[in-house]
């Protein structure tokens, strides 16, 4: 299980950067227990966003979509399975956050609601499956 929110932490090397994983592995920008990848970045400190930029060769401007940068490098690693949350996809912040481990009340309440899928979303998703070479049958 490799999560890449836990790969940009700038004290330590880490094995959840992509260069370290195996095919037999499952890649995900993050799970139920961590913030969106959104919400994640957006609170990066000093050091882990240098390194985060620096390793994907991004720049931090204001209104950038970076969770498609997240996204495309899971989607381009080697694990077999890649799974990205949707609250990912949609760019959400950690309003749109699922679990709070060791806390009571307020978990598992976000919800998709209608109308988030959009066309394009859907076609943007479709097209980033396609050219990291997940879709179904090879397509």
């Amino acid at each position: 299980m490799k999560v890449l929110e836990f790969a940009f932490d700038s004290r330590e090397k880490s094995d959840y950067l992509p260069y370290t994983y195996e095919k037999n592995s499952v890649v995900y920008t993050g799970t139920h227990d961590n913030e969106t990848i959104a919400g994640w970045y957006a609170g990066l400190d000093k050091s882990d966003l240098k390194m985060c930029t620096d390793y994907m060769n991004i720049d931090r401007i204001p209104g950038k979509e970076y969770h498609w940068d997240f996204i495309r490098l899971a989607m381009l690693s080697v694990s077999d399975l890649c799974v990205i949350p949707i609250q990912d996809y949609l760019g959400l912040d950690n309003r749109a956050r699922i679990n709070h481990p060791s806390t009571l009340g307020t978990n598992w309440r976000w919800r998709l609601a209608k109308g988030q899928l959009s066309a394009s979303l859907l076609k943007e998703i479709r097209e980033m499956t396609r050219i990291s070479g997940r879709l179904q049958n090879g397509e």
